[in-house]
C-alpha cells in the first residue's frame, strides 16, 4: 500500500467541484494506478472523515496546438469522494473570508 500522500495528488478546484461540496462530495486528482479502496483509506487518514463512496474517472487527454506544434494534454485520474453526512473536509471549508476584497 502506498502512502496517502502518494495516492492523493491534489484537490480539484472548479465550479462544479464546489457545487458538489454542498452534497458532501469532494474531488481529488489521484494516482492513476490507485484502486478505490486505497483512495478511501488515504482520504480517511489524511482528513479524518468517514468515506461513504468513491467514484473514479480516467480523464482522457485532449488535443492541443501551440502555433505549429501539435500535442496532447496529460491523462490523469479523478476521484469524487462522498463523505458521511455532517462531515466536511477542512481544506475546502470556507472560513468566511471573501476572495474578492473591496
Amino acid at each position: 500500500m502506498n502512502s496517502p500522500y502518494e495516492v492523493i495528488i491534489r484537490p480539484v478546484v472548479t465550479e462544479r467541484s464546489f457545487d458538489l461540496m454542498e452534497q458532501g462530495k469532494y474531488t481529488f486528482e489521484v494516482a492513476r494506478q490507485a484502486p478505490k479502496e486505497e483512495i478511501r483509506d488515504a482520504v480517511q487518514k489524511l482528513f479524518g472523515v468517514h468515506v461513504v463512496k468513491v467514484n473514479t474517472i480516467n480523464v482522457k487527454p485532449k488535443n492541443r496546438r501551440v502555433r505549429y506544434v501539435k500535442g496532447k494534454t496529460r491523462r490523469w485520474k479523478k476521484a469524487i469522494v462522498t463523505v458521511a453526512p455532517g462531515e466536511t473536509i477542512e481544506i475546502f471549508a470556507n472560513d468566511g473570508v471573501d476572495i474578492i476584497s473591496e
